[in-house]
């Protein structure tokens, strides 16, 4: 376990799929009980479905949108979770990253890319789509995004996987979110916290 000295953090995780039974959303479970075998991390899971979002050039000021954007803007890390669809990332996941404005909420924000596929290449082309649209909104994209190949002979009914070496690779994503945010962030806080002191503020 990643030991983040008693620093308290939320992460958040966006499920890009709304197909009942979605695999997306069951892999990235696996990576919300990772986070929260960990007592000072807390995760809140966004199912864009549930918000009503906006296209680019419609009224971007909607409730919905703004909740969002203060989720992401309040989170130490973000993950984002898509099935590939037609050689990329999904349309939903794509609106979400809209709707978080720009200058991005996902602006310097550490952010784990996980893609799942039913092929064989698995969503090789959906992740590094899916890199370079968050590298150019000024993300902090994590090194070794996951592909899931064949994603539909992982998990059973339940949402449990049924592969010790496919969970271990999704684990392994949210360690490197841990370790990120105890060398990058943890820090940072420290700092800030130090300074407001010296200042009397």
């Amino acid at each position: 376990m990643v030991d983040l000295n008693s620093q308290q953090h939320n992460i958040v995780i966006i499920i890009g799929s709304a197909s009942k039974n979605n695999l997306t959303e069951k892999a990235a479970r696996l990576l919300e009980d990772e986070f929260k075998k960990n007592e000072n991390i807390t995760v809140d899971i966004i199912k864009p479905e549930e918000y009503k979002l906006n296209f680019p050039g419609m009224d971007d000021n909607g409730e919905d949108a703004k909740l969002l954007k203060e989720k992401v803007n309040s989170a130490s890390g973000v993950i984002l979770s898509t099935p590939e669809y037609h050689g990329t990332f999904s349309a939903m996941l794509k609106l979400v990253i809209e709707n978080l404005g720009y200058p991005s909420a996902l602006a310097g924000k550490p952010v784990g890319l996980l893609g799942v596929a039913g092929g064989d290449i698995g969503a090789i082309k959906s992740l590094e789509h899916l890199r370079s649209v968050c590298s150019h909104v000024g993300a902090l994209v994590l090194p070794g995004p996951v592909s899931i190949a064949n994603v539909n002979r992982y998990f059973d009914d339940e949402g449990k996987c049924t592969d010790e070496e496919i969970e271990k690779r999704i684990r392994a994503l949210g360690s490197r979110m841990l370790n990120f945010i105890r060398d990058h962030i943890n820090p940072k806080i420290a700092l800030e916290e130090l300074v407001r002191k010296r200042s009397g503020c």
